[in-house]
């Protein structure tokens, strides 16, 4: 892999060896996003931290079937269970029709925060896996809190790998949702208003 030639934390940041922390925020996204991180040699830590997903049993199906792939995968996994409905719902309220980026933000700053208490030397997250998720605001964000929190920010186009990780979950029976987390997501999923 080529070597930057400056603090870029895109695409061209050297893993081999390295602790990377993966923000997850579903099991059917971390197939192709651990097999990728582990085969250019990373080191992978996953980080469960999702107050967005809605509702809360939903948010328990999620975090089950992650850790049951965990189990399977060998992935040492942190589990954050906060669920803090009501600040999730004023942030992404207050972001109107850009809510996703609250969303990311807040997710991504607190695997910024678990990066440093794990000694991790990238962040990346399973967002980028999604191809329904805005990947240049998810790159700004990342990037911005890689500044600030001293850590570099690891992005990876995951996208092509969408169809590989979705066969991959469907041949062993894993639990995939159907909208993205929150409960916006859910309502345009199902075509409610």
């Amino acid at each position: 892999m080529e070597k930057c030639t400056e603090r870029c934390y895109n695409s061209c940041v050297e893993i081999k060896d390295t602790k990377v922390l993966l923000h997850i925020c579903c099991a059917p996204c971390s197939i192709y996003t651990l097999k990728t991180l582990r085969k250019e040699g990373a080191e992978v830590r996953g980080y469960f931290y999702n107050p967005n997903i809605h509702p809360y049993t939903e948010f328990l199906k999620r975090l089950e079937t992650l850790e049951n792939y965990a189990g399977i995968t060998l992935l040492p996994l942190s589990v954050d269970t906060s669920y803090d409905l009501e600040t999730f719902l004023r942030g992404a309220l207050e972001y109107g029709k850009d809510r996703c980026l609250f969303c990311y933000r807040v997710r991504l700053e607190k695997a910024f925060r678990k990066g440093i208490e794990t000694g991790a030397g990238a962040i990346t997250t399973t967002l980028l896996y999604s191809k329904y998720q805005r990947h240049d605001d998810i790159k700004a964000i990342g990037e911005e809190l890689s500044v600030a929190y001293g850590i570099p920010f690891l992005y990876r186009d995951f996208r092509k790998g969408w169809k590989e990780g979705m066969e991959e979950s469907k041949k062993i029976n894993m639990y995939r949702q159907q909208y993205c987390g929150c409960i916006f997501s859910e309502k345009e999923r199902y075509g409610g208003g």
